[in-house]
């Protein structure tokens, strides 16, 4: 067994709160004093520590994963962190070395933020430095980009997750925008600053303090309660910091908790007050919707958004996890009635609100003043799993999960439904060979998998009814606060080889102790034994140890001492001396080499003999006999002399053996009853030694035979030393440790001795290292440790040395985890395993032995990591789906064995559903993407699937003279069969749920236009002021609504300076027809104010004029991207939307912008299916193009032409040369059948790499 170097955390800093992060690679990475603990939570297992920062960490943030891998791109497990020092380090995690290193001054940072919008580089970290200045660092190469300094100090920011150039600070008074973010150059402008405001009566009613509100309660109306709402909704930014005044207050942001941008809806942002959270649409700068909190419920510490669907995972100050689903409300299908708007004194429409429901809540923990919660964070890969970081270094991980309602259940609430993954249609399938009709239930991966989209669709396909409950299905725990004492169980030897386990045990000061497995880095076992601080520990065997514990003496200098032999196997507890009262306390308790006696050292009282097997007192030495301070057993007799010397009594009439006090014989008293009773006595008969010193430092020497106790020898003291504190005895070798630091080293062989100075003080602890010819020693000391060795001469010499604290937290004791594994527990309850110069107690992770296997593809080879997602992806060179490794890596059997058990190691639902997945090839690479955290992948899939099954469901529409299918060119796809039956069976079939709100401009056009109706209505329910009614105008204008339009411009007031502008502008809207002489003259208006500068005018006039797709052109041309796309997504036919959404592809593909990966999701968003193959091939990405063409293949989506035939024979040949360095020679050899002539060339190859067995 080799222990490598290591480091087990414990107790929390106040500095670590907030430290933690779940990355898309699987991992739980927090901070811990001034380490790096990651955590794999599906095991709860530690299987990595960091550690090279000097201060606290502050900050953590996994790297994205937003790329697509490969084998030159691997899998990799990348970590930034940074300290109070200011120092951020970005780790290369599997190896436990860091990457970089960098800093910009002493001050600790703010907020760290990686970057992952663009194509160009992987390696972009924002980092907020005090007070506010914004970096951007290159964090392979450690190189500062740029930065930008603010004028206002900042406490955080946030990025927007639908735009990559605009995000947010929050500042001490203010919120900061900024819109010109690029990697490229520093931005330009200072932002754009934005305080909350809102009329006084709301601060009072949005605080559940307020006692009389909370009185009022009861007695209010419904009226005036929508009416307070609606002053509580009242709330706005405005550009300008507004005055003190009677009927307007400032909202503060000191008590803001946290500043974030919604994941799943744009143009909004959240702000998160202790006892309410509020919504903002950034579009009106206008608070939409409000989550308060009642009287009873504990208030918010944390918000997180999902983005898989439009929910909120809220964090309590009481430790529970409340998840809040965002309420369907009735969409306004008409305009608002003539006179009702910002100037109208009627109510709230409450259900225009952006409302959340309190759907599930976990149950609350024991928070208290020493035990807090430090951290929260989601899995951002299934977004139903949440981790809860305490100061007391436990995680506990909560799993959200859904149960099918069984109709029997009454709720105030509608329905939460399911996906519909697992829907049996009513249909005759039994000649349908696609999509599959599995009969097991769909995994539950991920919240998606749960509860259905939040967008509601008339052709939407829903499953049954599901209740949610969060259950804790994790929890695990660090090393104890206050460690007073550690001791290593016995060696390693070839006799418990087979047993031996190597724990070590930890007393605390709260007189609870915590068995550690040292090789596997995790606490195996606690005992709640004592009542008071544990003050020594010795182990009686591999399996049982011997604790004693006393509180702090008080005046009288006596205390209540405990002893305890404990069996952690059976757990079973036996207190000692249970007959004595208030005594001097204990200052040693020392066991026999041979695990037959132990002795109690008092600080003022006589010593005292026990006999370990029987736990009676054998002897306590006279009142007038020398107060001992230390004593040492003689290890003269080792087990293998002593089963030796045992074989000796094979006689049964031999009853003694004769000694010799120079050589140490044992003598034993045999009687001639039963050989049981025979062994016993001999046993009994074993003499063991131990010496003792007094004050003045007189050696006493005993022998114990049996019951008997004899004094033998007293040494007068060595000149010289000083109090005698410490002893260690090995072989011939003697060591003495006084109070003024000196070590003094006896030859009992050659009878000499020789003083060495260590210049370090105390010596507190001395013990030899492990191992028979092993003559490696520490001295531990109140300012470090030092490692002795003894040389051949007889010499000690100093071979290293650790001063504490500087080097490393004091170290409040130390003991030998193995021959070279000085191990240290330090003031801050962190256990370090040290290589033998103590500077090294980090490893790789493939070091780490945990007591379960992990599947984590992350920490393996490139190569073999790649191979096992092929398997799992698609077996096409196979009859049946397996995770058999026949035919993969056959020429690496090791490498074999590896990738055969983790497949062992996925979860068998999942394992299981792969093989028979309803929609075949993307069904399964979405279900693998998830498995491997690929995010990438996640949404590529995610958005194929979608289309894919859309096209399918939705057949080819006709548009003049051309052929499209939902707004795609029909000459890529097959046209389906125009008989209405069997095109409504396949719709039924391949009918699914809207895409998610977080993929906004990728939704199809429907659902789109839908919600941005929705949200023009709230917008327009919420206007506050005449922007605002500007604002509602123009976006009614460009989505058609033209009635609604006037009636809002007409409300401007007379005393306004837009009054005439805004009345002619109500007539031209009202009075223009889609015909007439008139739309050659507003077009030639609309450019004129285009070329003038006047982009927003022009385009209005031109969708007065159902010119949109000119519009949208204008727009395009002057770069107003975001408009176009959202202006053709809106109000566009299908086929001019895709003319606009093609451009808009090109130029993500562009150079200068660099997202190919965002261009190939709008191409599938189009049905171009064939220029999504080119697209990705294009850009090397062979096994998804190749996998896709497989996928659009079994939709019957794409079809092998002379046109086509090309483009696919080379993906499928260049995905037979990537299976061929992956080792999987079948796979390439049935892709190489499909390559044409080239790919019979290859094959060639591949039977010469790949040999058939004979």
């Amino acid at each position: 067994m080799k222990l490598y170097p290591k480091i087990i955390t414990g107790a929390l800093h106040a500095h670590n709160k907030d430290a933690c992060d779940w990355g898309w690679q699987g991992c739980l990475a927090y901070g811990c004093q001034n380490l790096v603990t990651i955590v794999e939570p599906k095991t709860v297992q530690v299987i990595q520590v960091l550690d090279k920062h000097k201060g606290v960490v502050t900050q953590v943030k996994w790297a994205h994963e937003h790329y697509h891998h490969d084998l030159y791109s691997p899998y990799t497990l990348r970590l930034a962190s940074s300290d109070t020092h200011g120092q951020i380090i970005v780790w290369d995690v599997g190896m436990g070395a860091v990457r970089s290193e960098f800093t910009d001054g002493n001050k600790p940072i703010l907020g760290m933020q990686w970057l992952s919008n663009q194509d160009a580089c992987r390696d972009l970290l924002v980092c907020l430095h005090p007070p506010y200045s914004l970096i951007l660092w290159n964090a392979d190469t450690g190189i500062k980009l740029w930065k930008k300094s603010y004028t206002e100090n900042l406490l955080s920011f946030t990025f927007d997750p639908f735009n990559s150039k605009n995000l947010a600070f929050l500042g001490q008074d203010c919120i900061v925008f900024v819109s010109d973010f690029t990697i490229n150059k520093t931005p330009s402008s200072n932002g754009k600053k934005f305080y909350i405001s809102n009329p006084s009566q709301a601060v009072g009613m949005s605080r559940s303090s307020s006692a009389n509100n909370l009185e009022r309660k009861s007695s209010t109306t419904s009226t005036s309660s929508s009416k307070n709402l609606a002053k509580r909704m009242s709330r706005i930014l405005g550009e300008s910091k507004p005055k003190s005044s009677p009927d307007e207050e400032i909202v503060s942001l000191n008590e803001c908790l946290q500043l974030c941008f919604h994941h799943s809806c744009r143009h909004h942002l959240m702000l998160l007050y202790p006892r309410e959270m509020l919504i903002l649409d950034l579009e009106i700068n206008q608070t939409v919707g409000i989550i308060a909190l009642d009287r009873s419920s504990s208030s918010f510490t944390m918000v997180i958004s999902c983005w898989q669907r439009d929910v909120l995972m809220c964090l309590h100050e009481n430790g529970s996890v409340s998840m809040r689903v965002r309420r369907r409300n009735n969409a306004v299908t008409t305009p608002a009635p003539e006179g009702h708007g910002a100037f109208d004194d009627t109510p709230t429409q409450l259900s225009m609100e952006v409302a959340y429901d309190l759907r599930c809540q976990s149950d609350p923990l024991r928070v208290t003043r020493h035990n807090k919660i430090y951290g929260a964070t989601l899995c951002p890969v299934s977004e139903r799993m949440i981790s809860l970081i305490m100061s007391d270094s436990r995680v506990l991980i909560w799993e959200l999960n859904g149960v099918q309602l069984t109709g029997n259940e009454t709720s105030v609430l509608p329905p939460l439904l399911s996906p519909g993954w697992d829907v049996k249609i009513p249909l005759n399938t039994a000649d349908i060979s696609f999509p599959l009709n599995p009969a097991l239930p769909h995994p539950q991966l991920a919240l998606a998998d749960i509860i259905g989209t939040s967008q509601t669709s008339e052709f939407g396909l829903s499953g049954p009814p599901v209740q949610l409950k969060f259950l804790l299905t994790g929890l695990t725990s660090g090393i104890s606060a206050h460690v007073t004492v550690i001791r290593m169980c016995p060696p390693l030897t070839n006799r418990n080889i087979h047993s031996y386990q190597p724990f070590m045990a930890l007393g605390t000061h709260s007189g609870c102790i915590q068995i550690v497995n040292v090789d596997s880095g995790q606490v195996e076992r606690e005992y709640n034994l004592h009542s008071s601080p544990v003050r020594g520990i010795e182990w009686s065997g591999l399996k049982s140890f011997v604790s004693y514990a006393y509180s702090n003496p008080g005046p009288s200098n006596l205390v209540k001492n405990e002893i305890y032999v404990l069996d952690i196997i059976t757990g079973k507890q036996e207190q000692l001396r249970t007959n004595k009262e208030n005594e001097s306390p204990i200052e040693m308790l020392i066991i026999s080499h041979q695990k037959l006696y132990f002795i109690l050292l008092f600080k003022d009282k006589p010593l005292e003999l026990w006999d370990l097997r029987s736990r009676t007192i054998i002897r306590e030495l006279p009142r007038n006999f020398p107060r001992p301070t230390t004593a040492v057993w003689s290890p003269s007799h080792s087990l293998k002399t002593l089963r030796k010397k045992l074989l000796d009594y094979g006689d049964d009439d031999k009853s003694a053996v004769t000694s010799s006090a120079s050589s140490n014989i044992m003598t034993a008293s045999v009687d001639s009853q039963e050989e049981k009773e025979k062994k016993e006595h001999r046993k009994n008969g074993v003499r063991e030694h131990f010496v003792m010193t007094d004050k003045e430092g007189t050696v006493f020497h005993f022998i114990v035979e049996g019951t008997a106790i004899s004094d033998v020898t007293k040494i007068p003291p060595e000149s010289g030393l000083s109090r005698i504190t410490a002893l260690a005895w090995k072989n011939d070798n003697l060591i003495f440790g006084d109070s003024e630091g000196l070590q003094c080293l006896w030859d009992l062989k050659a009878k000499i001795s020789r003083t060495t100075p260590t210049n370090r003080g105390w010596i507190k602890k001395i013990r030899f290292a492990p191992g028979r010819d092993n003559m490696t020693f520490f001295t531990l000391h109140n300012d470090g440790v030092l490692i002795w060795e003894i040389g051949f001469e007889g010499k000690s010499n100093i071979i290293h040395s650790i001063k504490s604290p500087g080097e490393i937290s004091k170290v409040v004791d130390i003991d030998w985890a193995g021959s070279d594994r000085p191990t240290l527990i330090t003031s801050h309850s962190t256990l370090h395993i040290c290589d033998i110069t103590m500077k090294l107690a980090t490893s790789s992770a493939e070091d780490w032995v945990p007591r379960e296997p992990v599947f984590l593809p992350h920490l393996l080879p490139g190569r073999l990591c790649q191979a096992i997602k092929c398997l799992l992806q698609h077996q096409a060179w196979r009859s049946a789906n397996s995770l058999s490794v026949a035919g993969v890596l056959e020429h690496d059997k090791l490498s074999q064995k590896v990738v055969a058990s983790q497949l062992n190691l996925i979860d068998k639902d999942l394992t299981n559903y792969l093989p028979v997945c309803k929609f075949g090839t993307a069904h399964r690479c979405l279900l693998v993407a998830r498995l491997f955290g690929d995010e990438s992948e996640v949404h590529f899939w995610t958005v194929a699937l979608y289309y894919l099954r859309y096209f399918r469901a939705h057949g080819t529409v006709k548009d003049g003279n051309r052929e499209f299918t939902g707004g795609q060119e029909g000459l890529d796809l097959i046209t389906l069969d125009d008989s209405s039956h069997a095109r409504k069976a396949e719709a039924v079939l391949f009918r699914d749920q809207p895409l998610e709100r977080c993929y906004d401009t990728l939704c199809d056009n429907h659902s789109f236009k839908k919600y941005q109706l929705d949200r023009v209505h709230l917008q327009d329910n919420k206007r506050a002021t005449v922007e605002h009614t500007q604002k509602c105008a123009d976006s009614y204008v460009q989505l058609g609504q033209s009635d609604r339009a006037v009636q809002l411009l007409l409300e401007t007031e007379s005393e306004s300076d837009n009054y005439y502008i805004d009345c002619l502008k109500a007539c031209l809207v009202a009075s223009v027809k889609s015909s007439g002489a008139s739309q050659s003259t507003i077009k030639l208006v609309a450019t004129n104010l285009i070329a003038s500068g006047r982009l927003t005018e022009g385009v209005q006039l031109l969708c007065l004029i159902n010119k949109s797709l000119d519009a949208c052109r204008y727009l395009q041309t002057y770069g107003a991207w975001d408009h176009a796309v959202w202006l053709a997504k809106a109000s566009l036919e299908p086929n001019d939307c895709a003319e606009v959404l093609k451009r808009w592809a090109e130029h993500l593909s562009s150079p200068q912008v660099n997202q190919k990966s965002k261009s190939v999701l709008v191409l599938l968003s189009l049905g171009q299916f064939q220029k999504v193959l080119e697209v990705l091939y294009s850009m090397r990405n062979f096994d998804r193009a190749a996998l896709f063409l497989e996928a659009c293949l079994e939709f019957g989506l794409l079809k092998h032409t002379e046109n086509t035939g090309s483009l696919y024979e080379a993906v499928y040949l260049e995905y037979a040369r990537y299976l061929i360095n992956l080792g999987l020679g079948p796979a390439a050899e049935h892709y190489c059948h499909k390559a044409g002539e080239k790919g019979q060339q290859l094959l060639q190859e591949v039977h010469i790499l790949f040999p058939a067995p004979l």
